[in-house]
């Protein structure tokens, strides 16, 4: 597999005159990579592509993966940001979540994590069923006394046909509420700016220097190249995403054929994504860049739409940016599903 990943990384070098930015090891499990296997594949981007002085290198992982003599190998590698999935800090939501770790591993990765990394993600999840609104403000104080720069937190989502999925309809545990979600996302917007954080993204808050600059890049629509099986890319007018089936990727890459499938984006489809990006940001939508790159009739169409989100004190604009207000950031994705525009004639 790592083979195949240098080979489809070199292949695909065509694609890209820009200068990398950031390498991102995500998706499954990169953690089981040697030291070795992570420089092999490193020096292969450094060969094929212009990469930038200092790129953001980072490696996600969860506390299982990470043992102290792990993490101390991994601050040898280029590796410098750690992406680690906590989640929560109680036994008893990691096990309802059918985490691999629990609370004391989580507790002892990020005892050690920060002895060797500066530049640390953790992720969290609000809205657990049973999970009360100090329950939560203890689980975001834990996670700040270990002084991470940046907390990326997601609302829980029930998948279909997870073991979760199955709790909740045996009636074994309730159902996530969306008024405790909104609760828990205004005490956690709230906790972190009062600790320094920037809230830069609808779901990621970091202190200044330490935005994530991979998330950062897909928010503000820049292009991207997605290596391995199940990635995607982005070259700012079609999306791309390689075969999921690890076999059906190796045997592609060995015939010297690329398994992706790509999709032209449409103007309606370019508008829209902004749309749904920019809202979720500090950056907000530019009323100049959609009147210049989409025209007048996108432009006017978003006016429109917006307005009854501006009188109800959702929306605001200034400086020609829209951006939600306080009271509308947690209804964020709500309010831009209504500003798509889904009927234009391409």
């Amino acid at each position: 597999m790592v083979l195949a990943l240098a080979k489809e990384i070199a292949m695909r070098k065509i694609e890209s005159d820009n200068e990398i930015e950031t390498i991102y090891f995500g998706g499954g499990t990169p953690s089981v990579l040697s030291n070795e296997e992570i420089n092999f594949l490193i020096s292969e981007v450094y060969k094929n592509y212009k990469v930038v002085e200092n790129p953001e290198i980072t490696l996600e992982a969860n506390p299982d993966d990470l043992s102290a003599e792990r993490i101390w190998e991994l601050s040898k590698s280029p590796i410098n940001r750690l992406s680690i999935g906590i989640q929560s800090f109680y036994e008893e939501d990691l096990k309802m979540m059918n985490r691999a770790h629990n609370s004391a591993e989580a507790i002892k990765c990020l005892q050690e994590a920060t002895k060797y990394f500066d530049n640390i993600s953790l992720d969290l999840i609000y809205g657990i069923p049973g999970m009360s609104d100090e329950m939560w403000k203890q689980n975001i104080e834990t996670a700040l006394s270990f002084g991470i720069p940046h907390i990326s937190s997601y609302a829980l989502t029930v998948e279909p046909r997870t073991a979760l999925s199955k709790l909740i309809q045996t009636g074994k545990i309730a159902e996530p509420q969306d008024e405790a979600a909104s609760s828990h996302f205004m005490i956690l917007v709230d906790t972190l700016q009062k600790n320094g954080f920037i809230h830069y993204e609808l779901s990621n808050f970091g202190k200044e220097n330490y935005f994530s600059k991979n998330n950062s890049a897909y928010w503000l629509g820049k292009k991207y190249i997605g290596i391995g099986p199940s990635a995607h890319s982005y070259d700012g007018e079609k999306r791309g995403w390689n075969i999921a089936n690890n076999s059906l990727y190796l045997k592609s890459i060995q015939n010297n054929e690329l398994p992706i499938e790509t999709e032209i984006l449409t103007i309606s489809d370019r508008y829209n994504e902004y749309i749904m990006t920019g809202l979720r940001t500090i950056w907000g939508v530019s009323l100049d860049r959609i009147e210049n790159e989409f025209g007048l009739e996108y432009l006017n169409y978003l006016k429109k739409q917006s307005q009854k989100f501006l009188n109800d004190d959702l929306l605001s604009i200034e400086n020609n940016i829209l951006k939600p207000t306080p009271k509308g950031k947690f209804l964020t994705d709500g309010i831009a599903s209504d500003l798509f525009y889904l009927n234009l004639e391409e």
